[in-house]
């Protein structure tokens, strides 16, 4: 199996069966330290990481370089120092990435118009019904790296096969700069060997669930009772592993995918126990949340807040709400409940929440709107921001919040999964 430094990469020779393989996945290879080796070239070569200089921020990516010492995204950035002293901290430029992400998806429209994004970094590309244009789907692959490479200035890696979740298992094995090709017909092979947490969508705790009841490789998956899976992760998960598990993956490239949630998150700077403090950050990252909603055109079904506190601890918590919304109002009452509802009162390092279930902004409304006449409040402010620019116009509680606290002054916006 490939690692995320690098090594035990596996690619596949010139000539591949590429017989049904027209599901493709495309992976850009440390993509945040490749733009940066792009804008500066004499980072070439050296272990970087991207993440704020303080030190209490987390790893948002690194280079191969860095990796190889073990350092990992979403690693505190004092962590990754201590592993990889000699290690340059460059601070990420998320406008910068849009850019080159934008470049990188051109390449990819260009070549079908079955392209799927799944994140800043990475897509999907259906390239069944454009083989008389580019030749095989091994073929398209190999002249994708070739593109992307020549034409933007970074390395991406590929992953063919027939359906998603090998194409995606198959990328993250040829990284860095890799092809692997995996043809319709050895499918169940290639699967059996690979350990479950490589699979797409198995997280560690469900790995370490997995592997507890004997269940480390694929193929034990498949000699697993399905009475004793849906014990082990639920009768929902076990079904779907099941059916990975023997290369059965329905789902399509879809072109029109919506984003699944927006969100932002922050670090203090010195961990924070004042109640009024992170009741007042939640309320401003709520307000962030809903600008970019309305600029974007969506409403929130779920609120999720994000807590960690200063032992490392993360919580998560999630509601539903009874109408979606775009109001930051009615978001940040729902975040402040959510936390509300959390018993531990440790110290906070980090806060964020999240907007999930994403539908088009417009729906029918009730015949009373509770939220309306916050929805002119902040319809004024997104005029006023227009206008004069973002951070020009605030809520007065956040003035006062904020000074002398250790709250943040620019919370760090995450971008759309």
């Amino acid at each position: 199996m490939g690692r995320g430094d690098g090594s035990g990469r596996i690619v596949s020779a010139v000539g591949a069966d590429d017989a049904g393989a027209g599901i493709l996945h495309v992976d850009m290879d440390a993509f945040y330290a490749s733009v940066e080796v792009l804008h500066d070239p004499s980072l070439r070569g050296l272990p970087l990481i991207i993440g704020a200089p303080d030190g209490r921020s987390v790893v948002s990516s690194a280079s191969y370089e860095a990796r190889r010492y073990g350092v990992r995204s979403a690693m505190p950035v004092s962590q990754a120092l201590r592993l990889c002293p000699t290690a340059r901290i460059v601070p990420p430029d998320f406008t910068r990435y849009r850019d080159v992400s934008q470049q990188v998806m051109a390449i990819f429209e260009q070549v079908t118009p079955l392209v799927e994004p799944l994140s800043i970094d990475e897509a999907f590309l259906d390239v069944r019904g454009v083989r008389r244009l580019w030749g095989s789907p091994a073929e398209i692959g190999a002249m994708i790296r070739v593109r992307v490479q020549e034409e933007v200035g970074i390395t991406c890696s590929v992953g063919a096969a027939a359906t998603k979740h090998v194409a995606k298992m198959a990328s993250t094995m040829a990284k860095p700069d890799g092809l692997l090709v995996v043809a319709e017909a050895d499918t169940l092979a290639f699967l059996a060997d690979k350990p479950v947490r490589a699979m797409w969508g198995v997280g560690p705790k469900t790995a370490e669930t997995l592997e507890s009841r004997g269940i480390r490789l694929i193929r034990d998956l498949r000699t697993t009772p399905e009475s004793a899976l849906e014990r082990a992760v639920g009768p929902a998960l076990a079904a779907r592993l099941s059916d990975l598990a023997v290369g059965r993956d329905p789902r399509g490239v879809e072109p029109s995918r919506v984003e699944k949630s927006v969100g932002h998150e922050e670090t203090f700077e010195v961990d924070v126990s004042d109640a009024e403090v992170l009741h007042s950050e939640l309320t401003r990252l709520a307000d962030r949340v809903a600008v970019r909603l309305r600029r974007a055109g969506w409403e929130a079904g779920t609120v999720a807040i994000k807590i960690r506190f200063s032992d490392f601890t993360t919580l998560s918590r999630s509601q539903t709400l009874p109408e979606p919304t775009s109001v930051g109002q009615r978001i940040g009452e729902v975040a402040r409940g959510l936390f509300a509802a959390i018993e531990r009162r440790d110290p906070v390092r980090l806060v964020g929440v999240r907007a999930e279930k994403l539908r088009d902004a417009g729906g029918a409304l009730g015949l009373w709107d509770d939220d309306a006449d916050w929805r002119r409040v902040e319809d004024a402010l997104d005029s006023a921001q227009a206008k004069f620019g973002t951070g020009t116009v605030t809520r007065a509680r956040h003035l006062g919040a904020r000074a002398g606290r250790g709250a943040p002054q620019h919370p760090r916006a995450h971008g759309l999964d």
